[in-house]
């Protein structure tokens, strides 16, 4: 699959997937979609420090994304980081997340990260499948911790161990993986 990492350049496509998803769903506690040029800021922030990819369908757009953020900002957090997928509405039960999400495992563990952590919000059982076929384990259910579309919403948070535990080195800069 054409998988690579984001540039600003995709925020128009990575746009179009998640204002949907904001606007029409819980998925997402934002409340109203990002602009396409807070999108590419986003994404130019995010690659600083880590990675974020996307699939390129035929027609040269954007069919899915995969990021990782820090989990924490505390010091003893940095091995741990928090992923999201989404995939474009069309192009969902295709194998698409779970090929970006590989991709994203082994940059992950490439540069020595050793937890990911993924928020859902509840209840969403395509994406609870998705993370529980990918190795996540449900570790914990936030009960009532956001109110979107009149409701209150429970977030789970499922966990995948990315790579044996080992004595503690920092984890690399991405520009140090280049296997996307």
């Amino acid at each position: 699959m054409p998988i690579r990492p984001a540039t600003p350049a995709d925020a128009a496509d990575i746009t179009a997937i998640y204002a949907p998803i904001v606007t029409g769903t819980a998925i997402s506690f934002e409340t109203e979609p990002p602009t396409v040029q807070e999108m590419a800021q986003r994404i130019s922030t995010t690659l600083l420090n880590l990675p974020w990819l996307v699939h390129q369908n035929e027609q040269g757009h954007v069919s899915g994304y995969v990021y990782a953020s820090k989990w924490r900002e505390r010091a003893a957090y940095q091995w741990s980081v928090e992923v999201t997928a989404y995939v474009r509405e069309d192009a969902r039960g295709q194998g698409l997340a779970k090929a970006l999400y590989g991709r994203l495992f082994e940059a992950l563990v490439a540069l020595g990260y050793c937890q990911a952590i993924a928020g859902i919000t509840l209840p969403n059982g395509p994406s609870v499948a998705l993370h529980e076929s990918m190795g996540f384990a449900p570790v914990g259910v936030f009960g009532n911790v956001g109110h979107k579309l009149g409701a209150w919403r429970d977030v789970g948070y499922w966990q995948r161990g990315l790579q044996t535990l080992r004595a503690a080195q920092p984890p690399l800069p991405v520009q140090r993986y280049g296997g996307v």
